[in-house]
């Protein structure tokens, strides 16, 4: 990508105070070429399969935060309190021993899909959570090897810590991993093109959106797939410090939103969700979850119950060709 910086004005030799407003990248729309610059209102009508007007993405992040977090950048959720902070490593924990079998539960009970974003330690620390998680079949994203190891650092050790993230996680599922979050949805600026040279097809990073749209790299192509932290669970309950009660209520009331939207404007929209089990598998807020998840198996038969690798299938097959 071009520099944001005219160099010209920069030469040996000119005087003149540089204008910050006149460098290469400046144009109508945005200063950067990732995508291509377009509101929503103003693109072509996408139609779901089936005619249904409203697509929905559940996903569920299963993490492992070390005890001793040693990365420099410390991402959400991670330890807070002098070594060793026993109480906030075990309620994450609880999240993989106990959590996550609550809400494999409340989802089968409502009849819904959804996709795991693991980190790549836990195949080791968790193998029957793993067998079962391939026994279901739901689509896996790499997410990084722990919340210990975010997108900083020299490009040879990101490359490296994709690629041994990919390779531990594609041989536990036996199948190439396509899809990514980041921890913490943290990117450096090479992380697109990384992610792209080692078979990524899509990310979950970028929340700039409530449709998949195209996002262009050296490599070729990756498919950004919004996943929303407006209304993700650790986000408003731990966060924004917001009741479990009120999360429910946010997260129904943007279901209904995007649904009349979809069906008044006939184009459709994509609902959705991010889950973790060390927060919404707590006991005291299942009944909530599970309040969540009613809702939108009742009003299913309208919706496209759609996986990532469904979402990225479709858009490269009806989205128009980029300019």
């Amino acid at each position: 990508m071009t520099s944001p910086i005219d160099r010209q004005s920069m030469s040996a030799g000119d005087s003149t105070t540089m204008d910050p407003l006149r460098y290469p990248e400046r144009h109508y729309g945005m200063d950067h070429h990732r995508y291509e610059w377009s509101m929503l209102q103003d693109r072509q009508p996408i139609k779901w399969p089936g005619g249904k007007p409203l697509a929905v993405w559940i996903n569920i992040s299963l993490q492992h935060f070390p005890l001793n977090p040693r990365a420099k950048v410390k991402l959400p959720g991670s330890m807070t309190m002098p070594y060793p902070d026993l109480r906030h490593f075990t309620l994450r924990d609880h999240g993989n021993r106990v959590g996550i079998w609550r809400l494999l539960a409340e989802l089968d009970s409502a009849g819904l899909p959804a996709s795991f974003a693991i980190n790549a330690a836990l195949v080791s620390q968790a193998r029957e959570l793993m067998t079962e998680l391939r026994r279901r079949g739901g689509d896996v994203l790499g997410h990084s090897w722990s919340m210990d190891t975010p997108h900083v650092g020299d490009v040879e050790n990101e490359a490296e810590l994709i690629d041994r993230s990919l390779a531990e996680l594609g041989q536990a599922f036996g199948k190439s991993i396509v899809t990514w979050l980041s921890p913490g949805r943290l990117q450096t600026a090479q992380t697109p093109e990384l992610l792209r040279a080692a078979g990524i097809r899509a990310f979950a990073d970028w929340v700039n959106d409530e449709l998949p749209y195209r996002f262009h790299t050296a490599h070729g192509e990756l498919w950004s797939l919004p996943l929303p932290t407006e209304t993700e669970d650790r986000f408003v309950v731990l966060d924004n410090l917001h009741s479990e009660a009120s999360w429910a209520d946010q997260v129904i009331d943007a279901f209904e939103f995007q649904r009349a939207e979809a069906q008044s404007h006939d184009a459709g929209r994509l609902f959705s969700l991010s889950l973790h089990p060390w927060v919404m598998g707590q006991a005291h807020r299942v009944k909530h979850l599970r309040r969540v998840l009613g809702h939108i198996q009742a009003a299913s038969g309208h919706c496209w119950l759609a996986q990532p690798s469904d979402l990225v299938s479709f858009m490269e097959s009806n989205a128009t060709p980029r300019r």
